[in-house]
């Protein structure tokens, strides 16, 4: 039996790890061999951004929230606390979108959760 070779198939595969190399510093963006494992590296950094921007952006509402409570003389796990008691389920990012945009409207929320605990 006849050895058979990689010959069209790894070619794609190669080109496509090239392409995912585009812009990489060195060898790395033209060398096969080299880009394979600096492109896995970097797509593992990728998905873990992922992860951390979720982290990052509900730590960003939070302060926000908190900042505008304090406005409204009640600290943030109050609020929360008196906003869960009043069955108010609002979720942290419309709640800091509404403290930007909208404070009438996130003072009247501060006062049904004031009124709820």
């Amino acid at each position: 039996m006849a050895r058979v070779k990689g010959g069209v198939g790894a070619k794609k595969r190669h080109n496509k790890i090239l392409k995912l190399a585009k812009g990489f510093y060195g060898s790395k963006h033209k060398s096969f061999k080299a880009a394979n494992p600096a492109v896995m590296r970097s797509l593992r950094s990728a998905q873990m951004g992922r992860k951390l921007r979720k982290r990052e952006f509900r730590k960003l509402w939070i302060t926000r929230i908190n900042a505008a409570a304090r406005m409204n003389d009640i600290s943030y796990s109050r609020l929360m606390n008196g906003l869960k008691k009043a069955n108010v389920e609002v979720n942290r990012k419309m709640l800091s979108e509404m403290a930007i945009h909208d404070p009438a409207g996130f003072t009247q929320l501060v006062e049904i959760a004031k009124a709820a605990l």
